[in-house]
């Protein structure tokens, strides 16, 4: 059974990460040019939460607010599950489809050690299929 820990491997562990007070323009920018739709909160350097794409369309384009003036600790969502390196794929699927989540921080010893996405969910999945379907085939063939 594939775990957490498999993706990180893959796609490693290193995470962006901005203070609490950085404003949601910057952020945003800082999202594009890393390619990525959520960006790790920090206050202290203590991991506080996560910015998304859905936090900037829900808390600051439908409320009027300025993403030149809001700070993301405004809008960063907090209260993620806590994901371990030894879940499993289809526990963070479960987690992910039951609460609508596209990201969940992963940590290891209270320490945040990673990101992981929907898309890196389904990439591992399809991977591990991949890997299924050779294997029987070599079966079959010898």
């Amino acid at each position: 059974m594939k775990k957490v820990s498999n993706i990180l491997t893959r796609k490693g562990s290193s995470v962006i990460a901005i203070d609490g007070s950085t404003t949601v323009l910057d952020a945003l920018k800082l999202m594009a040019d890393k390619n990525i739709g959520s960006v790790v909160i920090t206050e202290d350097g203590v991991y506080a939460g996560l910015l998304t794409e859905r936090d900037y369309a829900r808390k600051v384009i439908l409320h009027g607010k300025s993403s030149l003036e809001t700070q993301v600790r405004e809008i960063m969502s907090t209260g993620f599950p806590r994901i371990l390196p030894d879940n499993s794929i289809e526990t963070c699927m479960h987690i992910m489809s039951e609460s609508n989540l596209r990201y969940l921080p992963v940590f290891k010893e209270d320490r945040l050690c990673g990101i992981i996405s929907i898309s890196d969910v389904v990439t591992e999945t399809i991977l591990s299929h991949e890997e299924t379907i050779e294997q029987l085939k070599s079966y079959i063939q010898s």
